[in-house]
């Protein structure tokens, strides 16, 4: 296979190099509190085997790659749950079962393997959380330094996983947004490699391993998609995965990608009504998709028109609740991110085909963030020291 940066405005060609992050033409456009423009995505050309890996539609070599089990994740058929809404095509991808227990590890995995490559021994990014202690965990195996920049209302167990791992974590008086930009500042200043969403073009091509994986488990193409978002790049990593099995002729058609946003952070659903992003302060239960300005807007927001995707909102409540049916129906404890996926499905689901099969991504583990599921649960108060105190169930 071949590989080259590819210009997602102007549609420049350009060589994959360490120094490259954004389009050189593109970028010039940048103004404050807005997207990025000149976002780059990874072109593959060439022959696929008819026994094709993962591996090999990636751009870099895999004796680049640390050894830690990112991917192949399981993909769940929830019997129970699929009784219970009467909807026998679903699916859920469990990416809380990679390494650091999010979907993050993709990008973060093939990150790291550029950096190895390339002889770059620092990586530099922001993070609400999980990409953070994802990059943390992956350098950590890598033996590479990873500087991390957290807001301060990260939740506390994502810090604890980044400095567990070794990470120099510097919690920003900020929002992500602030940590985002401080983050550009430092390797602008000190060097090292910035794996920030979008920015680092690697992100997005981590990312679309997701839907890589989905095809093969499945054996198809499934017809509709839930995906959180946030700043974009996990959308924009699902859509990549198909259109490059597409480009290869190994899928004939995309599926119908919803892009679920917290209601207290829907940047991307504003625009994907009028077409402009404004900055406006977020706040929601789902901090992994809290952003004020969604780094690869732009990007994401011309695939969701080009490509005939959707945009659900959801409450911070209906995050909450999906969260926990998802908990006592199948048995899979997922973050707010991955719940508020689960509650876009529950949104679309009486419009949704019969027959359908419908794939929801639960981006990371419910662990991570146990402050938010108390919200829905109630802790016993009363301290027992018998069974006479108690009755059976």
């Amino acid at each position: 296979m071949e590989f080259r940066y590819n210009c997602s405005e102007c549609g420049r060609g350009f060589p994959i190099e360490p120094q490259l992050m954004v389009c050189p033409q593109c970028s010039v456009l940048q103004s404050p509190d807005q997207p990025l423009h000149g976002v780059l995505e990874v072109e593959l050309a060439g022959e696929v085997p008819a026994d094709w890996e993962i591996a090999s539609l990636l751009p870099v070599a895999q004796e680049y790659f640390p050894p830690i089990p990112v991917g192949d994740t399981p993909l769940w058929a929830p019997q129970r749950l699929r009784r219970e809404l009467e909807f026998p095509g679903l699916y859920i991808k469990d990416d809380g079962l990679n390494p650091t227990c999010s979907l993050k590890d993709r990008a973060s995995f093939l990150v790291s393997a550029f950096a190895t490559k390339f002889g770059i021994d620092e990586i530099v990014l922001a993070s609400t959380g999980n990409a953070g202690s994802s990059m943390a965990g992956v350098g950590a195996a890598a033996g590479q330094k990873v500087t991390l920049f957290l807001p301060k209302a990260a939740p506390k167990a994502k810090l604890i996983q980044a400095l567990q791992y070794g990470a120099r974590v510097f919690r920003v008086d900020g929002s992500y947004d602030d940590a985002y930009d401080l983050s550009l500042a430092y390797t602008a200043r000190f060097g090292g490699l910035n794996r920030n969403t979008a920015y680092n073009p690697m992100t997005i091509e981590g990312k679309k391993t997701v839907s890589l994986e989905v095809f093969r488990q499945l054996g198809r193409v499934p017809d509709h998609v839930f995906v959180s978002v946030g700043d974009g790049c996990i959308l924009s990593g699902v859509y990549k995965g198909f259109r490059d099995l597409g480009r290869l002729g190994l899928a004939d058609r995309l599926p119908m990608v919803y892009a679920v946003q917290a209601e207290g952070s829907a940047a991307l659903a504003r625009a994907f009504e009028c077409g402009v992003f404004r900055r406006e302060a977020t706040s929601t239960v789902a901090d992994s998709i809290c952003v004020d300005v969604p780094r690869n807007g732009f990007h994401a927001l011309r695939q969701l028109k080009e490509h005939g995707g959707q945009v659900v909102t959801v409450s911070d409540e209906k995050i909450l609740a999906a969260q926990a049916r998802l908990s006592r129906s199948t048995g899979l404890f997922t973050e707010p991110a991955g719940a508020a996926a689960f509650a876009g499905f529950l949104e679309a689901l009486p419009r949704l085909p019969d027959g359908a099969v419908a794939v929801v991504l639960a981006t990371g583990n419910g662990l991570k963030d146990t402050a938010a599921a108390g919200r829905s649960v109630q802790i016993p108060e009363k301290v027992i020291t018998s069974l006479d105190e108690v009755s059976g169930g």
